[in-house]
């Protein structure tokens, strides 16, 4: 069995925690340091042994120093409807059918480092939208040589109604200030999360639920090696890339984010992110 790290940085440090020990790293050791490296787990083992012992990770911060966040559209038959139900008066819900069995998949940049919040940060919701959503996904973390050697949880923020009413406003409705999170850690292992890991979402307003989903990572069509490979053809990461992989997890039309809203995205082993939607 592989090792299994978890990398939570902070302002000043990156903690790893290995087998419930948690390490405090120097400060030269960084996400680009680690994206670049050409063997992520070796990256850390030397990290770890200079860095020092600590009880718990510091103040969250996020997961991104120079990595762009990209994301991949319809991998999963729910958000293949969901699209084209969106879309139908555009005239563009014969789109969203087509990439679903198309050989190549919908692949957009979803945030540069500066737009990316931290776990427990604020997730924005744009004045222009009347109808936003989460979208919860597992995410992949990919080395500067297009391999892929983690994942974390990903929220990628959309305004539904702006990528409805057209489907060129897409990168309106997906790429905007602090519309993507990614959290609460960066898992790096060999081993992929399997199939039949559950990956849920839950949108509580003033302490109560008022959505509540899941799915598991069989329901994504295509092959997570397989976007990877897509997203670095004909492109160059010095820093290496996080990929979002598609969301199976829709709230019904009538349900739309307010300021205020926590949403809470889990899976194991990575935990929960936690996010509270702000204007």
């Amino acid at each position: 069995m592989s090792s299994l790290y978890r990398l939570y940085p902070s302002a000043s440090c990156i903690v790893v925690e290995s087998n419930g020990t948690y390490v405090q790293t120097n400060p030269d050791f960084s996400l680009d340091l680690l994206f670049s490296a050409k063997n992520q787990a070796q990256a850390i083992e030397k990290a770890m042994s200079q860095g020092q012992p600590t009880d718990a990770p510091g103040a969250p911060w996020p997961l991104v120093q120079s990595q762009e966040v990209w994301a991949a559209g319809v991998t999963y038959f729910r958000s293949r409807t969901a699209r084209m139900e969106e879309s139908q008066d555009a005239g563009g819900g014969d789109f969203y059918d087509r990439v679903y069995d198309a050989e190549r998949p919908e692949l957009f940049l979803k945030a540069t480092p500066h737009r990316v919040a931290a776990p427990g940060g604020g997730v924005r919701i744009r004045s222009d939208s009347n109808w936003n959503v989460p979208e919860p996904e597992l995410t992949l973390a990919i080395n500067t040589a297009g391999k892929v050697f983690g994942y974390t949880l990903g929220n990628d923020m959309s305004s539904r109604d702006i990528e409805g009413e057209n489907p060129l406003y897409l990168p309106q409705a997906k790429c905007y200030d602090r519309s993507a999170a990614l959290g609460p850690c960066l898992v790096v292992t060999d081993e992929a999360p399997a199939p039949t890991s559950v990956l849920s979402l839950v949108i509580k307003r003033r302490g109560e639920e008022v959505f509540a989903g899941e799915t598991t990572l069989d329901q994504i069509k295509r092959p997570l090696e397989s976007l990877a490979d897509w997203l670095y053809r004909e492109n160059v990461f010095p820093f290496g890339a996080y990929l979002m992989t598609g969301t199976g997890i829709v709230p019904p039309d009538e349900f739309t984010l307010k300021p205020g809203d926590q949403v809470h995205i889990s899976m194991d082993p990575i935990g929960t992110l936690t996010n509270m939607v702000i204007t």
